[in-house]
């Protein structure tokens, strides 16, 4: 991945600020780039990487900038677009907001971090906490020279050495994500489950950290009993610190970890999954004008667990007169900026079914027609604690550090709703 050169271009294509790192693109293909883009604006084919006469431009629009890298070379062009990513998080932790004017208020820091940032247009650094270590702005600049920290240098360079917490603690937060989309006569569409491990870091020194999972890959390479419940997660995706090659080899997963807070690992689940929470709208029209929903809403997990801040959103014709509406539990309210009746329950319990009856009208034959068919889904929102979908499970959270200090790890479970959607008929 090579990059010649990146500008940064006001939004009618004015260049702010240029970094030539290879010598083979001039000022000119700024406009070039412009006089594209108009073009595909027009078309309706606006593509964030646009090849023209042997040259490609991969960009990003910030607010009321373009973030532009331009090369010759056949280059992997996701890669061009993270690493165009993380140069706007470096400028946001810098400038706040990244904008036309804070640009043009720090060129100095500007010209100095695009030059740490990327070496004859090979990416080479982009942690901000450390860059901010010894690029420092007016605020905090240092009368004597600031060496660059140790984690520019060595190969932990999301950690720097030295760091001392009177508490040593580690924080895990499973957190599942629910994506469900059911059609109106009540088949399942689509159900995915999209897991993330949380972690929040507080420990001293530089510690190892390894956690164990019950992973179905690793208990049958190890001839473990089967009737221990495993999981077989799809598309792992580490944060840059754990060791891949140590996970490769014997599925440990191994690391030195941030300080503070991250994304330790995602995964998904694709497999059928039975919807925690189902609702049916059963539509009834005693008269060409009036409009009667009966909704059911049943919670399908085990009863040991509850679902907390339920909120079921279902849509009513634009012009329905205020609805006139019953629940057996919880409470709903009408949002007419939304078109819809919200219900919420603040605690679900397992193996329940609760009902919501409401009517309405509508202020003509027309507008009931024009409603038939057009609703959209009804959308659910919850959240479960100390309970997944997919049953993962922490083993151990090990922490050793050289001094043999004890961490206190923390591990906990959470499920919640994404796109959640079901469908029905009016």
């Amino acid at each position: 991945m090579t990059v010649s050169a990146i500008f940064f271009l006001d939004v009618k294509g004015r260049v702010i600020v240029y970094r030539d790192y290879r010598g083979d693109i001039s000022p000119k293909y700024a406009e070039k780039f412009m006089t594209k883009i108009n073009e595909l604006e027009e078309s309706s084919k606006v593509c964030p990487v646009i090849y023209d006469e042997g040259v490609n431009y991969v960009y990003l629009q910030v607010s009321n900038l373009y973030i532009l890298a331009v090369t010759r070379t056949n280059v992997n062009a996701a890669s061009i677009l993270v690493f165009l990513h993380r140069l706007k998080d470096v400028f946001a932790h810098y400038f706040s907001e990244l904008e036309e004017e804070s640009l043009r208020d720090n060129f100095v820091i500007v010209y100095e971090l695009l030059d740490e940032v990327m070496d004859f247009g090979y990416p080479q650094f982009t942690e901000a906490k450390i860059l901010s270590e010894y690029i420092k702005t007016d605020a905090y600049k240092m009368e004597s020279a600031v060496k660059p920290p140790m984690a520019v240098t060595n190969a932990v360079s999301w950690r720097v050495e030295g760091i001392k917490h009177k508490k040593n603690e580690v924080f895990l937060d499973a957190v599942e994500s629910v994506h469900l989309l059911v059609n109106s006569n009540g088949t399942v569409v689509l159900s995915e489950v999209v897991g993330v491990l949380k972690m929040r870091t507080f420990l001293s020194g530089m510690p190892e950290c390894k956690l164990g999972l019950n992973d179905k890959v690793l208990f049958e390479s190890q001839g473990r009993s089967q009737k221990q419940k495993t999981v077989e997660l799809e598309d792992i995706k580490f944060h840059q610190c754990v060791r891949l090659a140590r996970f490769e080899n014997d599925r440990t997963i191994s690391f030195i970890p941030p300080d503070g807070a991250f994304d330790l690992m995602t995964y998904r689940l694709s497999q059928n999954i039975k919807p925690l929470i189902w609702v049916e709208c059963l539509v009834e029209k005693p008269s060409r004008s009036r409009t009667e929903y009966l909704v059911k809403a049943r919670s399908q997990f085990k009863d040991r667990s509850t679902a907390n801040n339920v909120e079921i959103i279902l849509p009513l014709p634009s012009d329905a007169t205020t609805p006139v509406v019953k629940t057996s539990t919880g409470s709903a309210l009408y949002v007419p900026e939304k078109s819809a009746l919200v219900w919420n329950i603040k605690s679900f319990p397992g193996g329940k079914e609760y009902v919501l009856r409401c009517h309405f009208n509508l202020p003509s034959v027309e507008a009931e027609d024009d409603a038939r068919g057009k609703m959209p889904p009804i959308k659910v929102k919850f959240e479960i604690p100390y309970f997944t979908v997919s049953g993962i499970q922490v083993r151990y959270l090990k922490v050793i550090e050289k001094s043999g200090y004890q961490a206190l790890p923390w591990v906990r479970y959470i499920t919640c709703a994404g796109n959640y959607e079901i469908r029905f008929g009016v």
